[in-house]
């Protein structure tokens, strides 16, 4: 993706959403307590499977998402483009920092009212959002309007299903509620000037190259990576770490955590992370996320680094970078690459899907559904991915048009096979809060690798058993 953004989080003057204090707190006991009745059923009303008549008057569609430059991206490509065939609608995309985007959606779901019509769901917030009746169910709709064959199965899943299927299948049988928006996965940044153009094939070759090349280039860190106890930044870290050394979140068929979260491997990991690759990671990064991997990176200050691929197009924007005055001076000395694999090959799924308010205007909801027919299109998918976008159709992702866009959209293409998801479960705002907390202290000394560990497992578990609502795998 090109990105011609700052680094850091875009400012956005006059967008962010008002929370009011009493609505939020309603929201908050909401997802703590998972919605519905445990044994309710999924509420979502059905959007219908024909497209409703469109009204001709001005109407502005509002999309609500966090802060980061594919907002804007979205936001300037369905303007330019979407008004070609509707000249009368405008496309606002609101924004909120990403910490609170969660809670900026669901509070609004939770009266029942929303000032967006198209909410920019993560997957993980799917199951929540259906439990609660928030979204619309699109399974008619897709049948007669989208293509579900040319999309990998994973991502029209992982995008839209609830209950999801395990990593890599999709059960025709079940329910959709989204449709793709934009795919993502981490990407390892590598400074090719210092380690040479060849990449590390493997975890433990990444770090012992990381480390060799911080003890030759003083005041440059092996490694820079995700830390934050905050959205999903050191949980997404972990269970990166968790997959590629042969390690699982969950047994989700038994909605298992404990003993399976912190078996051999899973510890092995959680070793590896902490005491391996935190110690190749600079000063006071102990809370570092998306603005200050890129920024370590763009100062020359960081050997490797994983970041996520649509977070990463600023950095070849020499005006934000020291590597170079040019996007070709600063490619000389950055690569990037798909991440090493070592007992196995797992990559962190990313990206999110598009899903229809509940509680928005007919007229806006018939609008919705016209632009995700709209969207996913193929040479409309090839248009955002040539605009910076990153698409899930596999005409998309396989065509110039994205592969010849950016030097990390083939990464983007060739993790597709291997993608892990997390937990999807109407919990899973919980769970990644535990996750991210516990794994959060160990990087930061308060908390041994084991105890933080053996913490998360425990605590986890005793969210998932105090709910008996059967959740999807997504693993």
């Amino acid at each position: 993706m090109r990105y011609p953004q700052r680094i850091g989080r875009l400012p956005v003057p006059g967008r962010k959403v008002l929370l009011a204090t009493a609505a939020l707190l309603l929201a908050t006991t909401v997802a703590a307590c998972g919605g519905q009745d445990d044994d309710a059923k999924a509420g979502a009303p059905k959007a219908p499977a024909t497209i409703p008549t469109l009204t001709n008057d001005p109407l502005t569609l509002s999309f609500i998402w966090f802060e980061w430059p594919p907002a804007k991206a979205l936001e300037d490509f369905a303007n330019a483009e979407y008004k070609k065939v509707r000249p009368n609608v405008t496309i606002k995309v609101n924004t909120v920092p990403n910490a609170n985007w969660h809670d900026a959606m669901f509070t609004q779901f939770a009266a029942r009212k929303t000032d967006f019509d198209i909410a920019i769901l993560d997957s993980q917030h799917i199951g929540e959002a259906v439990t609660n009746g928030n979204i619309l169910d699109l399974t008619d709709f897709v049948k007669q309007n989208i293509d579900v064959n040319a999309y990998n199965p994973y991502l029209l899943a992982a995008y839209g299903q609830f209950p999801q299927a395990e990593t890599g299948k999709r059960d025709e049988n079940a329910s959709l509620y989204g449709l793709p928006l934009l795919g993502d996965t981490w990407t390892m940044i590598y400074r090719k000037d210092l380690i040479g153009d060849k990449p590390p094939q493997n975890w433990d070759e990444m770090i012992s190259v990381a480390a060799k090349c911080q003890a030759d280039n003083p005041g440059v860190s092996g490694l820079a990576f995700h830390q934050a106890n905050g959205s999903d930044a050191a949980a997404v870290t972990y269970n990166t770490v968790n997959g590629v050394y042969g390690g699982n979140l969950w047994n989700a068929k038994d909605r298992k955590i404990e003993g399976v979260l912190n078996d051999a491997a899973g510890q092995e990991a959680m070793d590896v992370l902490v005491n391996k690759m935190k110690p190749l990671t600079a000063k006071g990064s102990g809370n570092w996320f998306i603005d200050e991997v890129n920024a370590s990176v763009a100062q020359g200050k960081a050997c490797i680094a994983f970041q996520w691929i649509a977070a990463s197009g600023g950095l070849l924007d020499p005006k934000q970078s020291t590597l170079g005055t040019s996007r070709e001076q600063i490619l000389g000395k950055l690569g990037f690459a798909t991440l090493p694999t070592q007992k196995t090959n797992l990559v962190p799924l990313g990206g999110m899907g598009m899903h229809v308010s509940a509680y928005a205007a007919k007229a806006n909801q018939a609008e919705a559904l016209n632009f995700m027919k709209w969207f996913e299109q193929a040479d409309i998918q090839k248009k955002w991915a040539a605009a910076g976008g990153v698409p899930s159709r596999t005409d998309a992702l396989q065509s110039p048009e994205f592969l010849n866009a950016s030097p990390f959209n083939k990464v983007y293409a060739d993790s597709v096979p291997r993608m892990r998801d997390m937990w999807n479960v109407p919990q899973y705002a919980q769970l990644v809060n535990i996750e991210n907390t516990n794994v959060n202290a160990a990087l930061n000394g308060a908390k041994s690798p084991k105890d933080a560990l053996d913490e998360i497992a425990k605590e986890q578990q005793k969210v998932l058993d105090s709910s008996r609502r059967k959740g999807g795998g997504g693993l």
